[in-house]
């Protein structure tokens, strides 16, 4: 997996890439709720390898832009800790914590206790407290249990998602209209290039992430970048020239 997963790819791709009809159901001749329509990519630009390969261009962009600050590509972090309020079993398809914490589809979790420890990823959030899982969680845990969110520091989850849906939409979008750059695209760009400048221009620290730098022996001391006086931007990436 990398900085962003299939889920926050779908989150902000365009709804042109999504099915507009109400597929078969395999296996019965009847078709799909009508909910599916406009929210389930066509199976024909819906395939997991290409949107893998489309995060791990971005993921290296990400890398390229950041090199010059921090050791990358930047670990996951472990950012958010809670505990499980009912027990896990048999007779209990969700996991249900004691506090509400900001948990959303997607999310990678690890659930530890008594030396026994999953590593899951986030299907569905009943609510504040209650998620689901895509795969089954294989232990019965019970109340008291840890569960642990690991992710990569914000916001560079934002930004490769970003990134990798306007490259997935314009090379679609492309094929099938003229010009051949989407504004939706480019959109997409200037929301993650605007993060990007925030990280470059020092207003945006990568908390967990070993620096680098050239003053102190150790780069992980708390010192400031040579940041443009008055920040006046002449580390923020060149606009992108609309078609």
């Amino acid at each position: 997996m990398g900085y962003c997963s299939q889920t926050d790819i779908e989150n902000v791709i365009a709804q042109a890439l999504t099915s507009a009809t109400a597929q078969i159901v395999s296996g019965l001749n009847t078709l799909s709720p009508l909910i599916y329509v406009g929210n389930v990519f066509d199976n024909d630009i819906g395939d997991s390898a290409i949107i893998d390969s489309y995060i791990q261009i971005s993921d290296r962009e990400i890398d390229s832009y950041l090199s010059q600050m921090y050791k990358t590509p930047v670990s996951q972090k472990a950012d958010l800790e809670t505990n499980l309020y009912s027990d896990f079993n048999e007779y209990n398809d969700y996991l249900v914590v004691d506090e509400a914490v900001p948990f959303s589809p997607g999310d990678q979790i690890i659930i530890t206790q008594n030396g026994v420890t999953e590593e899951h990823i986030i299907e569905q959030v009943i609510s504040s407290t209650i998620f689901s899982t895509e795969d089954p969680v294989q232990y019965a845990y019970t109340t008291g249990a840890r569960i642990i969110r690991i992710t990569y520091p914000n916001p560079i989850r934002f930004i490769s998602a970003r990134l990798s849906a306007a490259n997935i939409y314009d090379k679609y979008f492309s094929s099938q209209s003229s010009p051949n750059v989407s504004t939706f695209g480019n959109n997409l760009r200037e929301q993650a290039r605007t993060q990007i400048n925030n990280i470059l221009n020092g207003r945006t620290i990568l908390h967990g992430q070993r620096r680098i730098g050239r003053r102190f022996f150790n780069p992980n001391l708390a010192e400031q970048y040579d940041l443009p006086k008055g920040d006046d931007g002449s580390k923020n990436l060149d606009p992108l020239t609309q078609a």
